[in-house]
C-alpha cells in the first residue's frame, strides 16, 4: 500500500534525526575518548647511548632516536604505561636498557629524559610533570632540566651581570618554571656560586606567551656540554572574529554539516528544497 505524502515526510524525518543522534553519539563518544587521555614527550638525553627504539605496552613508539633529539609530544590514554627503551634495531625481545612504568594523567603533560651514561649508576629515566599554562602577555615561561651526568650543579644568569634565572639545579634536577619578559637573551651557566662561565648561551629567543623547556646536555669531560631548547607549548592562535551563526570552526561541527544538508534536503526545508520538489508540495 503506497503511503500518504505526509507519512513518507514522516519517515523520512525519523530516519533523518535517527541518523543525526548517531552521528551525536558517536561525536561525543570520540571527545570523551579524547579527553580520558594526556601527553608524553620522550627526549634521548644520555650523550653516549647510541639512537633507541622505544617500545609502550609492547608495542614499537619510536624508531631510532638520537641523541639529544626528542619525540615531540605524543597522546596516550591515561593510566598506566610500560615503557622500554632498547638500541636501536630491536624487535622489543630480551633485556631493555632501561624500563619504566609512566602514568598518564588526563589532561595533563609530561616529560620523560634519557639520562645518564652507560653501564654507570647515572644511567635512567627521568619523568618530569610539565606545566603549559599560556604565560601573560608579554612574557613567557622559561624552566632548566639539567641533563649532564658529570657536570655540577649550576646557576644560569644573564650575561654580564649578577641576575640568575636559576640557581644550584644539580644533575636530574629542574629549575622550575620561571616567567620572563619575551625577547632575546644572551645567558651564562656556571658553577653553582661561583662567576666562571662554564658555557655561553648567546641569542636565546623567548616569544610572547609561549612556554620553553631548556636542557643542559652533554659531557663536561670531553666538553660537549651544551644546551637544547625545547618549545613546550605556543601561543595560542588568534580567536576567530565571531560570525553570528553559533557553530564553532571544529572537526565536529564540521562533520556535522553534511548530514544536516543531507536531513534537510530530504525534507525539502529551506534553501535545500529545489523547485521542483516545491511544485511538487504544491500540487
Amino acid at each position: 500500500m503506497a503511503l500518504g505524502r505526509s507519512a513518507s515526510r514522516h519517515v523520512l524525518l525519523t530516519v533523518a534525526l535517527a541518523a543525526l543522534v548517531s552521528l551525536l553519539a558517536s561525536t561525543s563518544a570520540l571527545s570523551v575518548q579524547a579527553a580520558d587521555a594526556g601527553r608524553v614527550r620522550i627526549m634521548h638525553a644520555s650523550p653516549d647511548t647510541p639512537p633507541v627504539d622505544i617500545f609502550v605496552d609492547g608495542q614499537k613508539a619510536v624508531s631510532a632516536l638520537a641523541f639529544p633529539k626528542d619525540t615531540g609530544y605524543v597522546t596516550l590514554p591515561a593510566g598506566l604505561h610500560n615503557v622500554k627503551v632498547f638500541v636501536s634495531p630491536s624487535d622489543g625481545a630480551g633485556t631493555p636498557a632501561l624500563e619504566a612504568d609512566l602514568t598518564i594523567v588526563r589532561g595533563k603533560d609530561s616529560t620523560v629524559l634519557a639520562v645518564g651514561e652507560v653501564g654507570k649508576a647515572t644511567l635512567g629515566l627521568l619523568p618530569l610533570e610539565d606545566n603549559n599554562a599560556t604565560p601573560a602577555t608579554g612574557k613567557a615561561h622559561v624552566r632548566l632540566i639539567h641533563a649532564s651526568p658529570d657536570a655540577p650543579a649550576v646557576d644560569v644568569g644573564v650575561a654580564g651581570t649578577s641576575v640568575k634565572v636559576f640557581s644550584n639545579v644539580a644533575y636530574k634536577g629542574v629549575g622550575a618554571y620561571t616567567p620572563v619578559d619575551a625577547g632575546s637573551y644572551n645567558l651564562e651557566v656556571r658553577p653553582a656560586g661561583a662567576t666562571t662561565v662554564a658555557l655561553a648561551i648567546p641569542g636565546l629567543g623567548l616569544k610572547d606567551r609561549t612556554v620553553y623547556t631548556v636542557v643542559a646536555v652533554g659531557l663536561r669531560a670531553d666538553n660537549s656540554l651544551k644546551v637544547v631548547p625545547l618549545v613546550d607549548a605556543n601561543a595560542p592562535a588568534p580567536t576567530a572574529p565571531h560570525t553570528g551563526t553559533g557553530l564553532t570552526s571544529t572537526s565536529s561541527n564540521i562533520a556535522l554539516l553534511p548530514f544536516f544538508a543531507v536531513a534537510l534536503a530530504i525534507l525539502g526545508i529551506g534553501a535545500f528544497a529545489t523547485p521542483a520538489l516545491a511544485r511538487s508540495r504544491r500540487s
